[in-house]
């Protein structure tokens, strides 16, 4: 145990994120732990292709990478190393990692976590009777008719305290929860218990925020205007003190900015309701208060956590079929008509859009009247086809595009030559009991060791708002004038996927923007305002301590990213095509939130 709050610091966000962020961190500034999240419901299936061509694949080579560049400073200044690169090989990670460290003569402890795979498992879960059901939508696995290629169950933090409180200077992790890389260092460095659910609550808000690299400093935002130092952002810096709060930084001298506005960005990142559940801890993100500690310093507080749920979240990856894309350009003038006429043409040749399993047609409208350039005049018909034969949607869908070149509408053109096919995969949520994850640590000198699943303790208190505050609860009344204007003078947002799920998440600077954004963005006025949104079902939810709502627009997103044929498949700018919505807003309202 230690008196101090430990530094967590993150250096990647994502596979194929910026190599020497890992060396910044380490020589930018002290730091305590290095951690580095590589995983997504897609990076399992990229690893599982790459496990097809070379059995000892299956984890985040870029680790290595950083690894060699970093490793011996790490081990001279006592910087534990934490990271999920192991993906879906853990050990062969672990393995590589030490013929590194062997030839650079280092003598790091080098430890590993599995029991999150559980694809050899299903069979036996099925037989069992768990229903394996998908999360969204209900139906049973068995009712699919698939083949999972990877299944794996979201672990907690305490396999890598464990970890580390057995001497480990490395512990490389399969698929974690993204916050357990810095609850189970915070958990370690502090001697917490396992039923310490507040300050493990308040753990799992600084790995949420930090989670996703330069996303907590100033990247993906919004209000471009309070971010002055344009240089590249640096990685994030969570300070974790022994009751749970923290302080989210940067290392001095690094570009962009730490502010109430970018940690606000970063927790409704990708969430659904404020009580955020993870293996160890239910986090109620609606208990947390912001505040500013210095230049780049924000302080998280008030985190209340309570038991973790009984069921553990497992992502399961199945081979969905083959897909391809071609987009066509319209130019001018009857971009509709020419339109109509391309798929008409195109399908005739290809003997219909039945001939495919599913086909999925997007007219992209750029144009303009009287356009000042071409490039403005043009508009893109985005054609993707899909079905379980390649060759329906190989070189034979894009090959008949180009039959359209001579004899089709006016100015034909493609955005690319004719592509080949290519396989895709289908995301599948669902749940299991937590008791049935054989979660095991192998330790530096190999010994195993089982790390039993969170208690479920009934006394756990529960989270609870602390924001009943009069100045937020009676909605404010306007004598003024209103103005149609883009909501986002008002609002900033940041949106990303859960799954089949896009999330939005929208909040202001002050307490009145937010006491107007909540009387006036309702669900049924987010769905006037995004038409792909009707008809589906929307969920809200409010952060009030955080001048903030949430939204997850279930299924917008298909059956995930790998499988869905949205041009921006990962609904990243869906929050910032809100902002740019026109709605009525109070003059006043604008006047005192635009003079701040």
């Amino acid at each position: 145990m230690h008196d101090r709050p430990v530094r967590i610091a993150n250096c990647s966000g994502f596979y194929g994120d910026r190599i020497a962020a890992a060396r910044e961190m380490v020589e930018g500034g002290p730091i305590d732990v290095l951690s580095g999240d590589y995983l997504a419901e897609l990076t399992m299936l990229i690893l599982w292709k790459a496990r097809q061509k070379d059995p000892d694949a299956g984890y985040a080579t870029t680790f290595l990478t950083q690894m060699e560049q970093v490793l011996g400073t790490c081990l001279d200044r006592g910087i534990k190393i934490v990271a999920n690169a192991g993906g879906l090989n853990p050990s062969g990670l672990a393995n590589r990692l030490r013929e590194l460290a062997d030839r650079l003569r280092l003598p790091a402890k080098i430890s590993y976590i599995t029991g999150d795979d559980l694809t050899d498992r299903l069979g036996g879960l099925l037989r069992s009777g768990h229903l394996l059901a998908h999360l969204d939508n209900g139906k049973p696995l068995a009712q699919a008719g698939v083949e999972p290629v990877t299944a794996n169950a979201y672990l907690g933090g305490w396999g890598i305290a464990e970890a580390l409180g057995a001497g480990a200077d490395v512990v490389i992790c399969p698929r974690v929860t993204d916050a357990s890389l810095v609850v189970g260092p915070a958990a370690w460095w502090h001697g917490w218990s396992r039923t310490d659910y507040h300050p493990l609550a308040g753990a799992v808000a600084a790995g949420h925020v930090i989670e996703c690299g330069p996303q907590a400093t100033g990247g993906n935002y919004s209000w471009l205007d309070e971010i002055t130092d344009l240089r590249r952002p640096g990685f994030p810096i969570a300070e974790v003190a022994a009751d749970g709060s923290s302080v989210i930084t940067k290392h001095p001298g690094t570009g962009g900015l730490v502010s109430p506005g970018t940690v606000t960005a970063q927790l409704l990142y990708e969430i659904a309701e404020p009580a955020y559940r993870n293996p160890d801890v239910v986090a109620h993100f609606d208990t947390l208060c912001l505040d500013t500690d210095g230049p780049d310093r924000v302080r998280i507080v008030g985190a209340q956590g309570s038991a973790p749920p009984a069921e553990a979240k497992v992502a399961i990856n199945y081979r969905g079929g083959y897909r391809n894309t071609m987009t066509l350009v319209l130019t001018g003038l009857d971009i509709a008509e020419k339109a109509a006429r391309a798929e008409r043409e195109l399908f005739d040749i290809l003997g219909g859009r039945e001939a495919f399993a599913e086909v999925d047609t997007r007219l992209i409208r750029y144009d303009r009247p009287d356009a000042p350039g071409n490039e403005q005049a043009t508009a893109h018909l985005r054609i993707t086809v899909k079905d379980p034969d390649p060759r329906k949607v190989g070189r034979r869908f894009s090959n008949a595009t180009m039959e359209l070149a001579l004899g089709g509408y006016a100015g034909f053109h493609t955005t690319t030559p004719p592509t080949s096919e290519s396989a895709y995969g289908v995301y599948w949520p669902t749940l299991v009991p937590a008791d049935l994850i054989e979660q095991v640590v192998v330790l530096p000198d190999g010994t195993r060791r089982a790390v039993p699943p969170a208690p479920r303790s009934p006394d756990a208190p529960p989270g609870s708002p602390r924001v009943a505050t009069p100045e937020l609860l009676p909605p404010p009344v306007y004598s003024g004038s209103v103005t149609r204007t883009p909501l986002g003078r008002v609002c900033a947002a940041r949106s990303g996927d859960k799954g089949g799920n896009a999330n939005i998440g929208l909040w202001t600077r002050d307490a009145a923007a937010f006491v107007w954004l909540r009387e006036h963005l309702t669900i049924e006025r987010l769905r006037a305002l995004l038409p792909e949104a009707r008809g589906l079902p929307i969920q809200r939810h409010e952060l009030a301590n955080l001048y903030a709502l949430n939204f997850v627009i279930v299924g917008l997103l298909g059956d995930g990213v790998a499988s869905s044929t949205r041009p921006d498949p990962q609904a990243k700018g869906l929050g910032e095509y809100l902002r740019s919505r026109h709605v009525d807003i109070p003059v006043e309202l604008l006047s005192t939130t635009e003079g701040r």
